[in-house]
């Protein structure tokens, strides 16, 4: 007799009509004919969907060209399609079930003819954890059979964890005809499904990742108590070999995959890599937040990825290993058959084609690689990997740091007051946009978290189930606030970031442990001069000040643009969230004049 997931994944072979279907059974030598397979039978257009790289310089690594249409998360098509629009939210696109499924139906009839139909298993999360989730991929292209390996832990043991249970994790994709017009992305939270067609790009295409492990993820954490969070995972070890566990969340390309494998810049200090991008956070029996990482690779941008940006990234990715590592819409060095893509090391090469295959000079004016060009790679082949990677039951989570990019107005690091005051703090969070997602780079928008793409339900609940989960922990992490890209009058960063972020992480760390005292300002707790390392650092005081410098009327302004912004969820905002609004308010309208002479980076007073 059929099991549920075996008559589920027959339904979808009769709606999409492949040629044939194919359990995975994510070996080694299965990975390898899929990318024979994808080298020579599976092409996008007139190209094949791999290209074999220089094995010495890159080990079993490989080139993929996506569709030039296709090329970044595209939010605008991404529904969130709960029965009732105010639980979707003002934060996502709606869409009634019925009316989505209808849509996505006819779109999916007849989608895979001709092609293959890969059924994926595989495990978010360490199959031995409490904490992780049994799940079904199916799609029609080797890429995401092949990147979802490297990101996930895909196994045919997983369809033995399944057995003849109904609510597991599906996942139906098919890349269509790429016609963006017939692009969707829609996600059934109560049914735990994810249907998306017309893509093949990572987020779009790879449901364990932002589609799975982030909006179904985090309506199954509000749901369950729990918070599935977009944040590397980090342990930080001191000289006395005490780590230190900590997340970080920050909007895409703002220096997640960086930071999560730093190299530090302080003699004696290391960081530890458990995940570049998603955290799963669960109150663990001993009143502590636990973390794990449910993926098994790290998907990161590639321009700007060096030795000197991230040196164990590149080593990471000429590791050796049995995982294939694959590079997405970077430039290509036809000389050398290599990689490239602006920020790489050495000298411009003389011949290149760009991300789109033609030929590249530095006078076209254009890139050669895409700015959100990618590579896939396992995170085992990372030199920084943490021996705790696998620990089914995660790390104990000390703080939470949140920031995003801003040119002006957000001091370099900021320590929350107390678990509600540091929800208020992640909730006005804002950044300046980059090139992850499909809009214009540059501009300013509100990023709660660096969750606004990926919370998979109504904000203003989101915002009240981190408060509820604060009164659940009776060792609550510290929360702060960092901020790398504050520039100058001549637009020049002024913290030197990368490997130097080590020093705000060492601060970070002793407030954790009680080690320094730091002065209070309405915003939050900053530390004093002294207590911030930065011996070495070609940096004046005057540009230190500048990174603290605290503007009461852009503040103001801030807090106005703060209040349009949290005003959109009514009355399901929670009151603390505007206790603690109205608090900075009250300090910035009656106090400007103490307020801006208690800032002086420098000044003693503490907490």
């Amino acid at each position: 007799m059929a099991t549920p997931l075996e008559k589920w994944v027959e339904e979808q072979a009769k709606l999409t009509k492949p040629n044939k279907i194919y359990w995975c059974d994510g070996s080694e030598d299965e990975a390898r004919r899929l990318i024979e397979i994808g080298m020579k039978k599976e092409k996008i257009g007139d190209v094949p969907i791999f290209q074999e790289l220089n094995q010495k310089s890159w080990p079993n690594a490989y080139y993929h060209r996506s569709h030039p249409t296709d090329v970044a998360r595209t939010e605008h098509l991404t529904y969130v399609c709960h029965p009732d629009k105010e639980i979707a939210g003002p934060n996502n696109n709606w869409m009634h079930p019925d009316e989505a499924k209808e849509k996505m139906r006819k779109l999916s009839d007849g989608c895979m003819k001709g092609r293959t139909m890969y059924v994926l298993p595989y495990m978010m999360g360490h199959p031995d954890s409490p904490y992780a989730k049994a799940c079904i991929q199916l799609t029609d292209v080797s890429y995401v059979a092949v990147s979802m390996r490297i990101m996930t832990r895909m196994s045919k043991k997983i369809i033995e964890k399944i057995g003849t249970r109904e609510d597991f994790v599906k996942g139906l994709h098919s890349v269509g005809d790429f016609d963006p017009d017939k692009r969707f992305i829609m996600h059934f939270p109560d049914e735990h499904l994810v249907w998306s067609i017309g893509s093949g790009y990572g987020g779009n295409a790879l449901l364990g990742k932002k589609c799975f492990s982030l909006r179904i993820a985090s309506w199954l954490g509000f749901q369950e108590g729990w918070l599935a969070e977009h944040m590397v995972i980090l342990g930080i070890e001191d000289p006395k070999g005490n780590v230190t566990y900590v997340t970080v969340a920050l909007p895409s390309a703002c220096g997640k995959t960086n930071l999560a494998m730093l190299e530090s810049a302080l003699p004696g200090y290391k960081v530890w890599t458990l995940g570049d991008d998603i955290a799963w956070l669960n109150v663990g029996p001993d009143g502590r937040l636990w973390a794990i990482n449910p993926e098994a690779g790290l998907f990161g941008v590639a321009p700007g990825t060096s030795m000197k940006t991230n040196p164990n990234m590149l080593k990471t990715l000429k590791a050796v290993n049995f995982y294939p590592t694959l590079f997405t819409n970077t430039g290509l060095d036809t000389d050398t058959n290599e990689p490239w893509w602006e920020g790489l090391d050495g000298a411009v090469p003389k011949n290149l084609i760009d991300w789109q295959g033609k030929s590249w000079d530095s006078s076209s004016g254009s890139k050669v690689a895409h700015p959100n060009s990618r590579f896939t790679v396992s995170i085992n082949n990372c030199p920084t990997l943490s021996k705790e990677f696998d620990n089914p039951k995660g790390v104990p989570i000390s703080a939470i740091i949140l920031g995003g990019r801003r040119t002006q107005l957000v001091p370099l690091v900021t320590e929350s007051f107390n678990w509600q005051n540091g929800v208020y703090l992640g909730a006005r969070t804002g950044s300046e946009t980059t090139a992850a997602a499909a809009h214009q780079v540059g501009q300013l928008r509100r990023d709660p978290m660096a969750m606004l793409p990926f919370c998979g339900y109504n904000m203003g609940d989101y915002f009240r189930h981190w408060l509820n989960i604060g009164k659940k922990l009776t060792q609550p992490p510290k929360i702060f606030s960092v901020n790398w890209f504050r520039v100058d009058d001549e637009g020049k960063f002024v913290w030197p970031g990368f490997g130097e972020n080590i020093r705000v992480l060492k601060w970070i760390v002793d407030r954790v442990h009680n080690r320094v005292k730091a002065k209070q300002t309405p915003l939050g707790l900053i530390p004093d001069a002294q207590d911030l390392e930065t011996g070495g650092l070609n940096i004046t005081k005057e540009k230190m000040a500048k990174l603290f410098e605290i503007n009461a009327q852009e503040w103001k302004q801030e807090l106005q643009d703060t209040e349009k912004f949290l005003n959109q969820f009514g009355s399901r905002t929670p009151s603390e969230i505007w206790q603690e609004h109205k608090k900075l308010a009250e300090q910035l309208d009656n106090n400007v004049s103490e307020f801006e002479d208690s800032i002086h980076y420098g000044d003693r007073g503490g907490a």
